[in-house]
């Protein structure tokens, strides 16, 4: 499958005629190139707007390089803010989606993050390298929001921009929790973390913690599904919630083996109230016991169905939380390949570019570009020998027993919302030789 060249940050290619090079190397060049005569003065007002449309990557390496001006700019709180929504709305890809990984098996320090745009674009004979930070301790990824991934290491939580490289403090939250969720409350300003915690004494409490200068557990509404019931009629298929940006929701996957009942949970983090909002049907002569997947796509929540045993459905809600909004996007044939050993899930959706080129999980945990155009298949050639985690099998053969959180990179700080930050929890990587 031939793929499509995306624009790199890290490209030291010339840049085309009417574009801003986006690299250190060039960056800008217009500014950096010496004259005769003097240069002009540009105004503050100009300078930000085309700040704004330069890679988060490449600010965070100009932050320290240029001026004290720029840098008081670049660190600011709006300045991240705007350059997140704009980034987000002219093309997502701008970015740099990545995708970062932790063990759920073993109990491995470090977290593996590669490139989704290398993915695409990168050919066999050219992997894409998988990037490894190393922490104190084995650390899981509750979800990712705005650039920001939430870790947790059974004790304290803690925000992590691997953009930047800064942390928040570590804060202690402790207690066992089995369903989670990170995610951002567009109205009020605020990041949350949302926990159903076991209690010692039985049963169990629904919290959320607010991050700021004055971080608080406070107790909500239960969670509408008792989880350890066995009278359930359906279950639960993601214990993280997956936030759709600019709807501050979290969400979760319901799904019955017995019956073609399938519906999504979701929590608003600006209320802080649940709903639930029904999916287009299965066909009740399909296989109920192989489950639907739940991902994002284009910022919109998607979910993949196995249908007749011959294809996978994909369906993409356009406008959330109106079910006659559900779109079918794309009929993916079941190969071979795909199926070997067969697992009871369907295609776990990941990314799409906007040329239709799809990444997903397959059913048999490998990575795979389908091009919804001509339905060919594509296997990503994906380097994790340097993610420390040396009892799993490589990436590019298996991605279990791994968990993958989405991120795109931002200058969002915990810093921003109050928060005391530092850089020295969480570093590259260096794997012995």
């Amino acid at each position: 499958m031939k793929r499509a060249p995306i624009p790199d940050d890290d490209d030291d290619s010339v840049a085309r005629k009417g574009k801003v090079v986006t690299t250190t190397e060039g960056w800008p060049e217009l500014l950096r190139r010496t004259t005769t005569k003097p240069p002009p003065i540009l105004l503050d007002e100009l300078i930000a707007e085309i700040l704004l449309r330069i890679p988060a990557r490449s600010l965070v390496r100009l932050r320290n390089s240029v001026c004290s001006s720029w840098r008081t700019l670049i660190s600011s709180s709006q300045f991240a803010k705007d350059h997140l929504r704009r980034s987000m709305a002219v093309d997502p890809a701008l970015t740099h989606p990545r995708i970062a990984y932790y063990s759920s098996r073993y109990s491995y320090p470090t977290i593996g993050v590669f490139s989704i745009r290398s993915v695409f674009e990168n050919r066999p004979h050219e992997p894409t390298k998988v990037v490894a930070y190393e922490g104190r301790r084995h650390r899981l990824i509750i979800g990712s929001c705005n650039g920001l991934l939430c870790l947790h290491d059974n004790e304290r939580a803690m925000l992590w921009n691997p953009c930047t490289g800064f942390t928040s403090q570590p804060l202690e939250i402790g207690r066992i929790f089995y369903v989670c969720g990170f995610g951002y409350d567009h109205v009020n300003d605020k990041y949350k973390l949302f926990l159903i915690e076991e209690k010692k004494s039985g049963g169990s409490v629904t919290r959320i913690f607010t991050f700021g200068p004055k971080s608080t557990w406070r107790t909500i509404q239960d969670f509408p599904y008792r989880l350890r019931d066995h009278n359930n009629k359906a279950i639960l298929i993601n214990t993280a919630g997956h936030f759709v940006s600019g709807t501050g929701t979290l969400n979760w996957l319901l799904c019955s083996c017995l019956t073609s009942f399938v519906a999504v949970l979701s929590l608003d983090l600006v209320k802080e109230t649940y709903s639930q909002i029904s999916l287009p049907s299965r066909d009740s002569d399909d296989a109920l016991r192989v489950l639907p997947r739940l991902g994002i796509l284009r910022g919109c929540l998607a979910v993949c169905y196995e249908t007749k045993k011959t294809h996978w459905t994909l369906w993409m809600m356009k406008e959330y939380g109106v079910p006659q909004f559900w779109t079918k996007l794309a009929i993916i044939p079941r190969h071979p390949l795909l199926l070997d050993p067969p697992l009871n899930c369907a295609l776990e959706p990941m990314y799409m570019l906007k040329n239709d080129v799809l990444l997903v999980n397959s059913p048999n945990g490998k990575f795979v570009l389908c091009n919804l155009n001509d339905d060919s298949i594509d296997f990503p050639n994906i380097d994790s020998s340097g993610d420390g985690m040396t009892k799993l099998r490589p990436l590019s053969r298996c991605s279990g027993p791994r968990i993958f959180h989405i991120y795109h990179e931002s200058l969002v700080s915990p810093s921003h919302f109050g928060l005391p930050t530092c850089s020295s929890e969480m570093w590259l990587f260096k794997p012995s030789l």
